[in-house]
């Protein structure tokens, strides 16, 4: 384990074949289960949470994890990237952690992979944040699966190319990266309604009026679960989502301190 400015603990957790980059914010309590950072598609821990997390971790202990072929975790060069494989990854490593019940934070392709986590492995989830989430394809603008379908490393947004090629364990992957994070989206079969009426989770929906996600899949998803709450964040598009540390932090803290739905 390593120790830096940033990050209480830092490491790499031998699962599923991977080994697979965390790192530990925060102090645990034993009154509150930790929170784990689910990032987006194409990013890292610090493209999807690198403003909102150290104010998340300083109140609550914070888990965030690289999936796989993403940022400091190498990839599995035959293992095409899915988001239940991700979900499967996301519950070893808590078992490596020992982490018996967390709950997540999952951002645009980490929401849907949080909904995975709680369809596939219930018992590890304590509550949902969900924020730009897509759970079927109609919930995404029709110019999102345009683009998906024309997308190629040269038009994947320069920023993120930087930061692939920061951290990775093997830049010269940058294209094989690109390309199987594409086609993952390429790929995306809905998840059916009763999967998530289906998850018992207390869950906090959340959607930019300006995001690529439709506001009306965010008020569906908000419909469909049992235990959920919604907010809408006005004048924010979906890389603006976990930028809104003002209006979100507190939020969020409301919603994961409040009791459990009954």
């Amino acid at each position: 384990m390593n120790q830096n400015k940033q990050a209480v603990r830092t490491g790499y957790a031998p699962v599923n074949g991977l080994r697979i980059y965390f790192e530990i914010h925060g102090v645990a309590n034993s009154a509150q289960p930790p929170l784990v950072l689910l990032h987006g598609g194409g990013d890292t821990i610090q493209t999807s949470f690198g403003q909102i997390l150290p104010a998340l971790a300083r109140v609550r202990q914070v888990i965030a994890f690289e999936q796989q072929g993403y940022g400091h975790t190498a990839d599995i060069a035959d293992r095409p990237f899915s988001f239940e494989q991700s979900a499967d990854d996301t519950a070893a490593l808590l078992e490596y952690l020992l982490i018996e019940k967390a709950d997540l934070f999952g951002f645009s392709n980490g929401g849907t992979i949080a909904l995975q986590v709680a369809i596939r492995h219930p018992k590890v989830v304590h509550k949902l944040v969900l924020a730009s989430a897509l759970f079927k394809r109609e919930g995404a603008y029709p110019w999102l699966w345009q683009a998906m379908a024309k997308a190629t490393l040269e038009n994947m947004p320069k920023e993120l190319q930087e930061e692939y090629l920061k951290v990775a364990p093997h830049p010269e992957n940058l294209r094989m990266f690109h390309d199987k994070a594409a086609q993952r989206m390429r790929a995306f079969e809905d998840i059916p309604a009763e999967a998530i009426r289906g998850i018992t989770a207390s869950a906090l929906v959340i959607v930019g009026d300006a995001d690529v996600i439709r506001p009306e899949h965010a008020v569906e998803a908000f419909r469909l679960l049992p235990h959920a709450q919604l907010a809408v964040l006005p004048g924010t598009d979906h890389m603006q989502v976990t930028a809104r540390t003002g209006w979100l932090v507190p939020m969020i803290g409301g919603f994961l301190d409040a009791p459990l739905a009954k």
